[in-house]
């Protein structure tokens, strides 16, 4: 039976991982990162999934130390994978596999190499997306493409919502592809570096918005980053305030300067640089609750 080692992370990894287990391969090394608790746990534990399979999981922060290299040597694996795990894996550890060292990416590569890639497209507007599996080698997601399959992205869809879509694509690819992998035989195409793009790492305060930007641009911010994420925030408000649910009303805004807010028959509206309206469906101040739009609205006239 063919030997795999798995380093996983997140709700795609977890899924992967899973999906191995299921198959009843025999998965000889799990790494995966502790949980952060400055970070919301949206997504199952891979840690607790490997126990729970009777596999001791190894907390690998560092994948470049000499003692986890020795450990995936010492478990001697045909096959390694790395699903959504955050570290890029040395050279010395992808040459150990007989087989080859895959991973798994969440975007149609080329496009969208690099870290948060769902998070990415919808903010970019792009109506599809979808899951890779590639070889990796030194260079972050650049490596011979084995499979992908493509999700769409619906004009409102959050990335949450893409981004299970992309997971269940991912073990999709990975299940048709696993006896190939396996065999030794796995398709390779050598990716167009002349279509790839990559974006930078985002962080919280990359959800500030600019008002100035158009409707459609900030609707799509707000999808992007909406919950689990830390949100897209204004202080246009009087104070902090992080906009949760949004939509693009067909509604003009002219004679109006960006971030001016309107209030009309219960719905609260800001004007954007393309002289039309974002629609604010849900939002919360800072030291608040969330709330809906309307019940903002009634808060804030109430004497």
């Amino acid at each position: 039976m063919t030997r795999i080692a798995v380093f996983a992370y997140s709700d795609t990894g977890h899924a992967c991982l899973k999906a191995l287990l299921d198959a009843g391969r025999e998965v000889v090394f799990v790494g995966t990162h502790a949980d952060r608790p400055d970070e919301a746990q949206w997504f199952p534990s891979v840690a607790e999934l490997a126990r729970q399979r009777g596999i001791a999981p190894a907390i690998v922060e560092d994948p470049r130390s000499p003692d986890v290299l020795e450990s995936v040597r010492r478990a001697a694996p045909d096959l390694l994978f790395s699903f959504y795990y955050r570290g890029l894996l040395p050279d010395a550890m992808l040459r150990l596999p007989p087989r080859g060292a895959f991973n798994v990416h969440g975007s149609l590569l080329p496009k969208y190499r690099g870290r948060a890639p769902v998070n990415w497209a919808v903010l970019k507007g792009e109506t599809a997306t979808g899951a890779t599996l590639h070889v990796m080698t030194a260079r972050a997601d650049a490596g011979d493409i084995v499979d992908q399959e493509g999700v769409p992205i619906g004009p409102d869809d959050t990335a949450l919502e893409v981004q299970r879509r992309v997971t269940a694509a991912a073990v999709r690819v990975l299940t048709r592809r696993l006896p190939d992998l396996e065999a030794g035989r796995a398709p390779r195409v050598t990716q167009d570096e002349s279509r790839a793009t990559k974006f930078p790492r985002r962080t919280p305060e990359d959800g500030r918005i600019d008002w100035s930007a158009s409707a459609k641009q900030v609707h799509d911010l707000v999808r992007a980053v909406t919950h689990p994420w830390p949100g897209a925030f204004t202080d246009i408000f009087g104070a902090k305030t992080t906009l949760w649910k949004t939509s693009v009303p067909n509604l003009g805004a002219h004679d109006n300067f960006p971030g001016q807010i309107r209030i009309e028959a219960g719905r609260l509206y800001v004007a954007c640089g393309d002289d039309r309206y974002v629609e604010i469906l849900a939002l919360q101040r800072e030291g608040e609750d969330e709330m809906e739009a309307r019940r903002f609205i009634a808060q804030a006239v109430t004497p």
